[in-house]
């Protein structure tokens, strides 16, 4: 294929930039990657740079590509970075021209930068964004400082400058419809698709043994409401003492927690409550194959990853009772209000028992469900594109 026969321009600064730092695979992470793997033999790289967004020619594109397939330490990175650059970003003298073409933006990346209206109308594109959430800007107090400001430079670009806007789910149009309506704005054609489920590499062989032990997976942050946890787990030792149940939190520590992190750090729980940090996936699978159930009391998500990884891999959840987790959890989860202590002690409680009728039910729902997966997000979003 040669310099401007390909169909798409694929954004891949924020690929380039987390390889860069070695930085840990998120949710959106993941769903870059799967759309570099599906369209990068169909794209030029477009690329941010400190002079401005560049569309690379074909042949520097496909190298850039290649250099981020590889899952190689940071440090070989960085070093194969920089070769391919010393070699190729002279060709930011010669810009490409877009054509009209559709150009891949599905990390969120830039939009808060300024002069990308310029470009997008200098390059002749039609950006095609993806909207992970509008959760700064609805939900500020559980986000860093500042970052409610960005989201909303972010989101108003959104809607200024997008040909075409892909949600991760239908949660994430509606509060985006309604924010956009409060600001005299209007969304372009719009898709809602859910991601593809990362399929998690349970122990080959019979299940492990049910444990006691519930997970909440994520990093701790204020959103995720670990606080509510801490405080029926508090109760249930008072309570049950050595029978109750132990919580088992997965995840690095974050932001706006520092309540929790404190708690944490002040014990009380005796060994009912463990912190474990960042796990690897196989790590995961393993905690989670014997789990009575994952907690996820959010009080806002935009889509839920974790949710559907562990009902994918047959593991009840117990969930907040938020729109986005009535969609994608298909009916399956059982859900609380994500401040009713009351409600999410019983439930816990209730699945902790041998023989749980509760879970039981859950199970029972549970062969139903059916995990995304990214043949079939591929599948709606190249149709959605043809029509573009």
């Amino acid at each position: 294929m040669r310099d401007n026969d390909a169909p798409y321009l694929l954004d891949v600064s924020r690929m380039v930039w987390r390889r860069w730092a070695g930085m840990r695979p998120t949710g959106i992470d993941r769903i870059c990657l799967a759309w570099h793997l599906h369209y990068g033999p169909l794209s030029q790289a477009a690329l941010f740079h400190r002079r401005g967004w560049h569309i690379l020619p074909m042949h520097s594109s496909q190298a850039l590509f290649h250099l981020l397939d590889d899952e190689g330490p940071r440090g070989q990175f960085r070093r194969r970075f920089a070769a391919w650059a010393a070699r190729n970003l002279v060709h930011l003298a010669r810009p490409q021209p877009g054509r009209g073409r559709l150009w891949l933006n599905v990390g969120h990346t830039g939009l808060n930068l300024p002069h990308l209206a310029e470009w997008v109308r200098s390059a002749d594109i039609k950006p095609v964004l993806m909207l992970h959430d509008i959760i700064p800007i609805t939900h500020p107090e559980h986000c860093r400082e500042g970052e409610k400001t960005r989201h909303e430079v972010r989101v108003k670009t959104l809607l200024k400058i997008a040909h075409a806007v892909i949600g991760n789910s239908q949660d994430t149009l509606d509060r985006l419809n309604a924010y956009a309506a409060g600001i005299g704005m209007v969304v372009p054609q719009s898709l809602p698709v859910w991601p593809g489920t990362p399929r998690l590499a349970m122990p080959a062989g019979e299940r492990p043994a049910l444990s006691d032990d519930f997970i909440i997976l994520g990093t701790i942050e204020g959103r995720k409401n670990h606080m509510l946890l801490l405080d029926v787990w508090e109760r249930l030792v008072a309570q049950h003492g050595e029978a109750a149940p132990r919580l088992v939190i997965i995840g690095r520590r974050g932001w706006a927690c520092d309540d929790v992190l404190a708690r944490l750090e002040a014990g009380g729980f005796g060994n009912h409550v463990v912190e474990t940090g960042a796990l690897s996936d196989d790590d995961i699978a393993r905690m989670l194959a014997g789990a009575r159930a994952l907690l996820f009391p959010s009080f806002a998500e935009g889509y839920g990853l974790p949710l559907v990884e562990a009902l994918d891999a047959g593991l009840p959840v117990i969930a907040s009772d938020l729109d986005v987790f009535r969609e994608i959890g298909q009916g399956v989860p059982d859900l609380l209000p994500p401040d009713d202590v009351d409600g999410w002690a019983a439930a816990i409680m209730a699945y902790a028992a041998p023989d749980s009728p509760a879970r039981a039910a859950q199970m029972a729902r549970l062969a139903k469900f059916r995990a995304p997966d990214w043949p079939g997000h591929f599948a709606q979003v190249d149709a959605f594109l043809e029509t573009l």
